[in-house]
């Protein structure tokens, strides 16, 4: 049904700075399943190629109309099924086909080729620009009404002014003191956005950082045919889940004196890589409807190419999208992203990529087009010590940036999940403190070994909270070896690399009364060696075209501080 794409110039800017490679974020998004809107009809993405001359855009979209009313019954139909008329980069549309149509577009000499649109998955530093070199000479600036201190990096100054650094995630937080437009100069000349207004998102929400805002939304709601969940997500550029934050905040937030994580931790002055860079944010991820909307989002092939269609025709500069498929990888004629990012090259505009989060195995990495920047994930120099001291006197060092403590420094009774469990819970899952997992009975009071596998680690934390525990310490399985997650979690916790895990557990073993110290956590810098590549990161080789060597910039990701809603 797809035909080759034909290889076209492309003209990038590769000027900018470099610190903009580091703007795409590893926290991949994964394809999500999801039932169709209807059996028949689906949304479609029809790819026309380049626009051919200076059409006006009027004149675009009444093309597409024109090629839909080939399949379609009727001028009124052709117009309904009509999602978007991508006019400013690629030439194209996404539509509400059934395949028999899709195959019959697919077939005409004009179209390069026909696919459905995907849902895709979305979730996917304080002293990360240090680290890289970037934060010396910080100028330390008084605001002119007295209230919080504004740290401007100088040696970023010239490198970020006026780049505008378009987001396509899950919408911002504008209230966040990462994205003040305190001394920042005039909107550049050359934009051409617009802030959209919506729910609790007035279009006042924009300034002279966040510069522009819009949602796209026709897509998933053709799919899950129905409406947006108001109690779920905002129907506006707002940030219902936190990631389109914490990415906007890493690419280019300002620079702010006194920020820290969760308890305080990683004390210091939090920057994006561009702190005077402004902001353009593209929402087009929303949560997949079901009773626990938390767990995944999902972002449609149509609204993101809406989304980036946009973002040139704007004025961005440069595109950070950190989205990418789970699985075998579509051909680039398939794959929304990279025809995308394909067009926007076309037109000068960088666009930045998350390479994924499936490693360690090889062959997952994603986003592998030749014309955008694959971006990888590594630490940086911090670590957040917690010793745990085991009551034979052996003590393994674990990490964590939980805000909690257990009261006294004294032993607490410890106690292996898989030994505390209720009756009829699975032997395969048995030590990973799944809910409802853990017999209260046999773990009030004490320090609970979680594993690390199956569930989230946050969730883990909440079963040991639910059942009684005093606290968690979650242990990592031997193939996450001696990365160690740091999460904040509900009740006091630390986490453990593999080895140190089974430390912990032939201890156990050993002992009638096993018992164990968790000593405060603490933030350590100049941590070596560093950076390391993260165990998540995900590998090549490319499986898409084995011929071309694709580069994979590598990004601090591991441990940011960064920006979130609230």
């Amino acid at each position: 049904m797809t035909r080759r794409i034909q290889r076209e110039k492309m003209r990038a800017t590769w000027a900018l700075p470099s610190l903009l490679l580091f703007l795409a974020f590893s926290s991949s998004f994964c394809k999500a399943s999801a039932s169709a809107s209807t059996k028949q009809d689906k949304v479609y993405i029809v790819y026309l190629g380049k626009h051919g001359g200076a059409k006006a855009e009027e004149a675009v979209l009444e093309d597409h109309r024109t090629l839909l009313l080939s399949v379609k019954g009727s001028e009124e139909e052709a117009r309904a099924s009509l999602l978007y008329s991508y006019k400013h980069t690629l030439n194209g549309f996404a539509a509400i086909l059934s395949q028999e149509e899709a195959t019959k577009l697919s077939e005409r000499s004009e179209v390069v080729s026909a696919f459905q649109s995907e849902g895709r998955w979305a979730p996917h530093t304080t002293r990360s620009w240090r680290f890289l070199g970037f934060e010396e000479g910080l100028d330390r600036r008084p605001p002119d009404d007295g209230g919080d201190q504004w740290l401007l990096p100088s040696s970023l100054d010239k490198a970020s002014e006026d780049i505008i650094v378009g987001i396509l995630d899950s919408g911002i937080w504008p209230e966040s003191r990462s994205f003040s437009d305190q001394g920042l100069g005039p909107v550049p000349a050359r934009w051409k956005g617009t802030c959209q207004g919506g729910d609790s998102f007035p279009s006042s929400s924009c300034n002279r950082k966040i510069i522009g805002a819009r949602y796209y939304l026709k897509a998933y709601e053709a799919h899950y045919n129905g409406g947006l969940n108001a109690t779920y997500a905002y129907r506006s550029p707002r940030d219902h889940d936190g990631h389109g934050t914490h990415t906007a905040s890493t690419a280019a937030g300002r620079a702010v004196a006194g920020a820290s994580a969760l308890g305080g931790f990683a004390r210091g002055s939090a920057s994006g890589g561009a702190p005077l860079a402004r902001l353009a944010v593209y929402k087009a991820c929303w949560p997949i409807p079901g009773p626990d909307p938390n767990v995944e989002n999902t972002c449609f092939e149509a609204d993101m190419l809406a989304a980036m269609d946009d973002a040139v025709g704007d004025g961005v500069d440069v595109l950070s999208v950190s989205i990418g498929s789970s699985g075998a990888p579509p051909r680039f004629a398939d794959d929304g992203i990279a025809l995308g990012a394909l067009h926007a090259a076309a037109r000068g505009v960088v666009v930045s990529c998350s390479g994924g989060n499936s490693g360690p195995r090889p062959a997952t990495v994603s986003n592998l087009a030749p014309w955008m920047l694959t971006v990888a994930a590594s630490s940086i120099d911090r670590a957040f010590h917690a010793p745990v001291r085991l009551g034979n006197g052996v003590t393994v060092m674990g990490q964590t940036v939980t805000p909690y403590q257990l009261p006294g420094d004294k032993p607490y009774p410890l106690v292996y999940a898989a030994d505390a469990v209720v009756p009829g819970t699975p032997a395969n899952v048995s030590n990973q403190c799944l809910p409802n997992s853990l017999a209260s009975d046999k773990v009030r009071g004490k320090i609970v070994v979680c594993l690390r596998g199956a569930g989230l680690r946050v969730g883990k934390g909440l079963e040991v909270k639910r059942a009684g525990g005093a606290a968690i310490l979650l242990g990592n399985p031997a193939a996450s070896g001696s990365e160690v997650p740091v999460d904040a979690h509900v009740l006091p916790g630390t986490a453990v690399a593999a080895a140190d895990a089974d430390t912990i557990l032939r201890y156990i073993n050993s002992s009638s009364s096993p018992t164990a110290v968790l000593d405060p956590s603490r933030t350590v810098v100049d941590v070596r060696p560093s950076p390391v590549m993260a165990q998540f990161s995900s590998r090549g080789p490319n499986v898409l075209e084995p011929s071309i060597l694709k580069v994979l910039y590598v990004r601090t990701y591991v441990c940011r501080c960064s920006a979130y809603n609230e």
